[in-house]
């Protein structure tokens, strides 16, 4: 079995964010997954296995299964036309636990359709905010995750969570976004993901987080196309479309590692 990894939602080895994306010739049980997720200690590593027109796809952490996972479809699709998998002209079918996703490459770009998800307004939790240690304009909630907006994007940039009062919360993770300064032209938001309830304390770029981030700037900004930008340390760049009630994402990716399972 092939195993890769790949940045994701960067065209620069070693920036991005890095999945493993490993494709199957027969099923394989959750427990084996799980330990080569755990093995490869990334924050997401993708098992693709030929079903139908397309491809099962799972999404492990080192820790869990989750059902949606954006960075490490961006490189399964990335690998499948790079390695001779699909031709390049086809489209990427894959089913999952969120259901159909597909992906199509546009240029150098690779574009993924995902559904949209909108948070609502909540009452923030007090250990929330002394988990993520800013005062929000805005808190919503999901079906996955919190979302806090905050005044400016330095305040983004310069987020310290406190990790185990974060864990003392039950949740999938927390978006920390805020409009772009008005001087950066090359992207309109910018956020931040924790999540280390699955393992994964700071993602460096979350395409899921993206599902609800685009609507809810959307209707902010009162644009149908934006561009965002992640700000971790390794840090990444978006397109994003939002389409009735699909999210069209859109990254590059770069290969930077090829090997073989043994066992």
């Amino acid at each position: 079995m092939r195993i890769y990894q790949v940045d994701a939602f960067t065209a620069e080895p070693f920036t991005g964010n890095p999945a493993a994306v490993c494709v199957l010739g027969k099923p394989a049980d959750k427990k084996w997954l799980q330990n080569v997720a755990k093995e490869m200690n990334l924050s997401e590593t993708a098992f693709l296995l030929p079903q139908g027109d397309g491809y099962s796809l799972r999404w492990f952490t080192p820790s869990f299964e989750i059902d949606l996972c954006g960075h490490a479809t961006l490189a399964s699709a990335h690998i499948l036309w790079e390695r001779g998998y699909l031709r390049k002209e086809q489209e990427a079918k894959f089913y999952t636990k969120s259901g159909l996703l597909s992906a199509r490459r546009i240029g150098d770009w690779v574009q993924l359709d995902f559904p949209a998800i909108y948070e609502e307004e909540v009452e923030a939790p007090a250990e929330l905010l002394t988990a993520i240690r800013v005062n929000p304009l805005y808190v919503g909630k999901n079906i996955f995750d919190y979302l806090i907006e905050v005044e400016d994007e330095e305040l983004v940039r310069k987020v310290k969570p406190d990790y185990t009062k974060l864990l003392q919360i039950s949740m999938r993770g927390v978006i920390v976004t805020a409009r772009a300064k008005v001087e950066a032209k090359e992207y309109d938001f910018i956020s931040r993901f924790f999540a280390p309830e699955v393992g994964v304390f700071e993602d460096p770029v979350t395409g899921s987080a993206h599902c609800c981030l685009g609507p809810y700037w959307r209707k902010k900004l009162h644009k149908d196309k934006l561009i965002a930008y992640q700000a971790s340390k390794r840090g990444g760049l978006l397109k994003l479309q939002i389409t009735g009630e699909r999210v069209l994402i859109s990254g590059k990716a770069v290969t930077v590692m090829e090997g073989q399972l043994l066992f």
